[in-house]
C-alpha cells in the first residue's frame, strides 16, 4: 500500500524566493502609497490597494498555496493556477496603477534614475511602446498560449521546476502585455487606443483562451501523459479532467474577458452621452 501525502499544504514554504518578492514588491507598495497620499493635492483612489492585493493575492495563492502541488496532478487545478495568472493578477495589477506609488518608496535619487529610464527617446521606453502595441501584445499573448499547451512543451514543464518557473513568468507577461493596451497604466507609453478598436482587440483575444479550452475539453483523448494516471478514489477521470480544465480557460476567460468589454462599452456610451 503507497503511502497517502495527504492534502496539499496551504501555504507553498518551499518557494522563499516568490514569496520574498511578492512581500517586497507589497510592502514597496504600501510605502510609496502612504507617501504619495500624503503629498498629493488630490485625494489618492482607496481602490487601488485593494486592486494591488487582489493582484499579488492572486499570484500567491496560484505558486504558494497547495494549488501549485495540486496542478501536477490535476488538469483542472492547474488551469485554474494558469488563469489565476492570466485572467485575475495581470489585469487586476495593471488596473492599480501602481508605477507612482512603487516610484515614491524608492529614495530620491533612485526615483529620479528610475524616471529617466521612461521619459521619451529612453530605450526602455521605447521597447515598452514596441512591445505594448496591440498587435505585438496580441500575438505575443496567442503565442504564448498556445505554445505552451503544445504537449511536449507542456510536458517537459511539468518535469523541470525551472522550466515550469519560466512557464508561469512567460503566461504572467504575456498577460501583462496582452491587458496594457486595454487599461493603458502609467507609463502612458501611447495614445489610448478608442475604445471600440480595444473591443475589438479583446473579443479576438478571447477567441484564442476560448478556442483552446474547446479544444481541450472536447479532446477524445488524454493530450498529456502525465495526467493519465489512474484517478483516485471518487475523483475525476483523466479525460474528464482535461475536459474541466478546458471548461475553466474556456469559461473563466471568457467571463473576464467579457466583462471588460462590457465595461469599455459602458465607458464609451457615458462619455459619448456626456458630450
Amino acid at each position: 500500500m503507497g503511502h497517502d501525502p495527504g492534502p496539499p499544504p496551504l501555504i507553498g514554504t518551499h518557494r522563499p524566493a516568490i514569496l520574498a518578492l511578492l512581500l517586497l514588491v507589497g510592502s514597496g507598495y504600501a510605502v510609496g502609497w502612504w507617501r504619495l497620499s500624503r503629498r498629493a493635492r488630490r485625494r489618492v483612489s482607496w481602490w487601488r490597494p485593494l486592486l494591488t492585493l487582489a493582484g499579488l493575492g492572486s499570484v500567491a495563492l496560484a505558486l504558494l498555496s497547495g494549488l501549485d502541488a495540486l496542478a501536477h496532478r490535476r488538469f483542472a487545478a492547474h488551469m485554474v493556477q494558469h488563469m489565476l495568472l492570466v485572467s485575475v493578477a495581470a489585469p487586476a495589477l495593471l488596473l492599480a496603477d501602481p508605477l507612482a506609488a512603487l516610484f515614491w518608496a524608492l529614495p530620491a535619487w533612485a526615483r529620479v534614475r528610475a524616471g529617466r529610464l521612461l521619459v521619451r527617446g529612453a530605450p526602455v521606453r521605447y521597447v515598452w511602446q514596441i512591445l505594448t502595441r496591440m498587435p505585438v501584445a496580441w500575438l505575443s499573448y496567442a503565442g504564448i498560449l498556445w505554445f505552451w499547451h503544445l504537449p511536449w512543451a507542456y510536458e517537459a514543464a511539468l518535469d523541470d521546476r525551472r522550466l515550469h518557473d519560466l512557464e508561469h513568468l512567460a503566461f504572467f507577461t504575456g498577460a501583462l502585455l496582452f491587458w496594457w493596451p486595454v487599461v493603458n497604466p502609467a507609463p502612458h507609453v501611447a495614445r489610448s487606443a478608442h475604445p471600440v478598436l480595444r473591443v475589438v482587440y479583446l473579443v479576438t483575444g478571447a477567441l484564442q483562451s476560448a478556442a483552446l479550452g474547446l479544444l481541450l475539453a472536447a479532446s477524445p483523448s488524454i493530450l498529456y501523459p502525465s495526467y493519465a494516471a489512474s484517478p483516485e478514489p471518487g475523483g475525476l477521470s483523466p479525460l474528464d479532467d482535461q475536459a474541466l480544465g478546458g471548461v475553466v480557460m474556456w469559461g473563466w476567460g471568457g467571463a473576464v474577458d467579457m466583462l471588460a468589454v462590457i465595461l469599455l462599452l459602458h465607458r464609451f456610451f457615458t462619455v459619448d452621452a456626456a458630450r
